[in-house]
């Protein structure tokens, strides 16, 4: 498959999650998934994985697959998910907590 952009990557999610934008701004898109933020490029995922850390619920990050290897490490402690482009999960989201 080949990669693509942020603006393509963003259509797909909205396309394979039936997700729509999200109007409190802190995520890309909310889905039935939960928040989705989408980083097309590497140099964008230690940013999208901290935005992520400040989310609640279900959070994913959703990725060209090629790019899987640079993601792995900004993911750790977000407990977000990754997906790829082809909707597919790389990685699962952990369990929300509720805050005590």
């Amino acid at each position: 498959m080949a990669r693509l952009d942020q603006d393509a990557l963003m259509a797909r999610a909205v396309e394979l999650l039936s997700a729509t934008p999200d109007e409190s701004g802190s995520a890309d898109l909310v889905c039935e998934r939960g928040n989705v933020i989408v980083a097309a490029d590497p140099k964008m995922f230690k940013d999208a994985f901290k935005r992520a850390k400040k989310m609640t619920g279900y959070k994913w990050v959703m990725i060209n697959k090629s790019d899987l290897m640079a993601a792995n490490m900004p993911s750790i402690g977000s407990k977000a998910g990754i997906l790829a482009e082809d909707g597919s999960v790389l990685k699962n989201a952990d369990i929300p907590r509720k805050k005590v």
